[in-house]
């Protein structure tokens, strides 16, 4: 993965290790030049998709250069954007803190860590806009290799698991093992590794599971190595990715960070009219596949994006405080000033109230087909089934929502459910088996069978 830097920045895995210090030397991003050119540095994670929008989608439309540069034509001054990338929000958090990053984009825990260390080190931040979100958790995905015989949660005891602590998938870690009576640090044996890492871990057997966000589930089990075991939407509880600003570089310079949002603001737009070509631009940054890229960012993806900062999104994240302060991850977090929506109100203007209440979402239930640049929409999924048996060879990728938690996964990956004559999907084998255990008569069947059943 490719990484732009200044010559000051600390690498990541230093960064970590350096973030209850103080750091010195380079000077802030901020104060860099020589008074007529400001250099702003942006911290974004390219492979956590769902901060698209204020990371790769937006570097590759050149959104925030353009609007820097109607700045410099209205103040006099030349700016420079510098673009960091970074696997996870911890690296962005210790370079914030230090001085180093003046925006960075990260999931709901990560932000929390980033308000915490930033009072602590008395470099505080601003949480000023989301980039996507799924209120019921579904970017977040518990995993195991094909063909394991764990089913459920209950089966994780004893086990390896690998995770990213602090993370947003952590997070989900915790909560859904805490729901299912299962002590989330005596009772599985987690391991703390980055998400590529993880990964490996997995392929190799060193990990029974792996508990992560988006993109690294849909990109295993689109290649055949892994299987959903547990899916985030299950918990019923708000997960998002947020854009934070360092609180001294919003003071300093307002008109750079209302310039950002403006960016942030078009280039979901593009995601939203042109979610084809904006899942492609993605993929070509990323190295990901295409249709990983959709199944989250698409039209009727996993992840809803929007930069308005919801009151669902703000009480998740209190909720969240406990949870990070019991891991003894965090001390308290005063959300409510680390939240401060006045540069989006101040962009929205007068459509702001209505923004911030907007909760549509398109059908998850799409077909691409091979050589198309739109993809197929349907209402329920027997359609879909219909539309895949009737184009076999030219599919490119499928897409159903969970019958029960309305998560997107890819139609051959999933869990299948014949009852009464309707063909229902599921994410994972455990939510099938609930279904079946409600209704008489219903019962799994493969892919295949749903297709030939779907005539």
């Amino acid at each position: 993965m490719q990484r732009t830097v200044n010559k000051c920045t600390v690498p990541a895995t230093a960064a970590a290790l350096l973030l209850p210090l103080a750091l010195t030397g380079c000077g802030t991003a901020a104060q860099a030049g020589d008074g007529r050119t400001v250099t702003v540095t942006v911290g974004y994670q390219s492979k956590t998709i769902n901060t698209v929008t204020a990371g790769t989608l937006l570097r590759s439309l050149g959104s925030f250069e353009r609007e820097l540069r109607a700045q410099g034509r209205r103040d006099g001054r030349t700016y420079k954007v510098v673009w960091q990338d970074y696997a996870t929000g911890a690296p962005i958090t210790a370079q914030m803190v230090a001085g180093k990053i003046d925006i960075g984009s990260m999931g709901d825990f990560p932000l929390l860590i980033n308000a915490a260390r930033g009072t602590q080190l008395h470099a505080p931040t601003r949480l000023v806009a989301a980039t996507g979100y799924n209120l019921r958790g579904a970017l977040n995905t518990i995993v195991t290799k094909p063909g394991s015989p764990l089913r459920t949660l209950a089966d994780l005891r004893g086990k390896k698991v690998s995770s990213s602590v602090g993370s947003a998938s952590d997070g989900t870690l915790v909560r859904a093992l805490q729901r299912a009576g299962i002590d989330p640090e005596h009772d599985i044996r987690k391991l703390n590794q980055q998400p590529a890492v993880g990964a490996s871990a997995l392929q190799s057997g060193g990990v029974d599971a792996l508990s992560q966000f988006v993109a690294w589930p849909g990109l295993l089990a689109f290649q055949g190595k892994a299987r959903a075991l547990y899916d985030g939407g299950a918990l019923g509880l708000p997960t998002f990715h947020g854009v934070t600003v360092a609180d001294r570089f919003a003071r300093q310079r307002p008109a750079v960070v209302k310039a950002f949002l403006a960016a942030q603001r078009t280039t979901t737009r593009y995601l939203q009219d042109h979610p084809v070509d904006a899942a492609q631009r993605v993929a070509k940054s990323t190295g990901l596949p295409p249709e990983v890229v959709y199944l989250y960012n698409g039209a009727g993806g996993t992840a809803t994006f929007d930069p308005t900062l919801k009151p669902q999104l703000v009480a998740a994240l209190k909720k969240d405080v406990p949870v990070l302060r019991a891991a003894r991850l965090t001390g308290p977090v005063d959300v409510d000033a680390f939240v401060d929506d006045r540069y989006l109100k101040e962009s929205y203007g007068a459509g702001y109230v209505k923004a911030v209440r907007a909760l549509a979402h398109p059908s998850a239930h799409e077909v691409w087909l091979r050589g198309e640049k739109r993809t197929h929409s349907f209402g329920d999924p027997a359609a879909l089934l219909r539309f895949v048996r009737a184009h076999r060879g030219a599919v490119r990728a499928a897409y159903v929502a969970d019958a029960t938690t309305g998560t997107r996964w890819f139609a051959d990956k999933a869990v299948w459910v014949r009852d009464a004559g309707r063909l229902l999907p599921f994410v994972t084998r455990a939510g099938a088996d609930a279904w079946i255990r409600h209704h008489a008569g219903a019962r799994t069947i493969g892919y295949a069978a749903a297709l030939e059943r779907s005539r």
